[in-house]
């Protein structure tokens, strides 16, 4: 399993470092990058996000995951859009037993307006609306298996080169329709984004997580601090597509957790012809 690791890490730090020689259209490309960081865009992408989490386990081991996150809007109405972004996650697990395959799929929708509001010199939007746990774990190594649901938010403020914002959820799930559920787990994504010329941005977007029924009070919260870079690109006559590469150290994190986090990412971006019937 590692030379595959390895393999997925060179392709996309090969694809980031060799965009300059494909760079095109790079004003265009520079307010797709602003668009491609906002989670409500009118647009379709298909990000493939790998996970490589160090020093996870009581052996240090590596764990991956490659997240499949294909992000679609909807017209609803004139003033409102159904944003549905998916989760898919492929698991290498390493310890306590060493087990691939296809984690929990979590659904995301998120209603919101077509329209950004003039706010404080820049503009404002937002989505709302319920996230959904599917019991899809092919193994209990790689995920609860289990149906879980709950609340999930995000606003997005965009202003000269910055996109600011945060996403927010919280997924109960349990057994038999319990009164006391065995999951209940709470993610807040904050993301900073400077953009640069020629497509380039820098990027903060660390995942924190708390797992309000873990056994010790040491063992809640997953608190990442880091920061990466990307670039929005196009080879010839294919879409736009988006890299980026990024670093995380855990400042705090449950005993068997990961110290520290390399993500890539490549996200495609797809004609919104494809779900308008044209």
């Amino acid at each position: 399993m590692k030379p595959k690791l390895m393999l997925t890490m060179l392709c996309l730090v090969g694809v980031l470092m060799a965009v300059p020689l494909w760079a095109a259209e790079e004003e265009s490309h520079a307010e797709l990058a602003k668009k491609l960081q906002n989670p409500v865009a009118d647009l379709i992408s298909v990000p493939f996000q790998n996970n490589v989490n160090f020093g996870y386990g009581p052996n240090n081991n590596t764990q991956n995951i490659l997240n499949i996150q294909p992000v679609i809007p909807f017209h609803i109405t004139k003033d409102w859009n159904l944003i549905t972004r998916t989760i898919i996650p492929l698991i290498w697990q390493p310890w306590p037993e060493k087990k691939f395959g296809m984690g929990d799929i979590q659904e995301s929708l998120f209603f919101s307006p077509t329209k950004m509001v003039e706010f404080g010199g820049g503009k404002f939007t937002f989505g709302v609306g319920p996230i959904l746990n599917l019991p899809t774990a092919t193994n209990d190594a790689v995920g609860s298996n289990k149906f879980g649901a709950g609340p999930t938010a995000v606003g997005v403020y965009l202003n000269g080169p910055w996109v600011l914002g945060a996403l927010i959820n919280n997924i109960w799930a349990s057994v038999g329709g319990s009164d006391d559920p065995n999951i209940n787990q709470m993610l807040i994504q904050p993301f900073v984004n400077y953009n640069l010329p020629h497509a380039w941005y820098l990027t903060f977007s660390p995942v924190i997580t708390a797992n309000w029924k873990a056994d010790k009070s040491g063992d809640i919260w997953t608190v990442p601090l880091g920061a990466g870079v990307g670039k929005v690109f196009r080879i010839g006559k294919l879409p736009p597509m988006n890299a980026q590469v990024s670093g995380y150290y855990n400042v705090a994190k449950p005993e068997i957790g990961p110290d520290w986090q390399l993500r890539l990412q490549l996200a495609v971006l797809l004609p919104t012809s494809l779900f308008k019937g044209k």
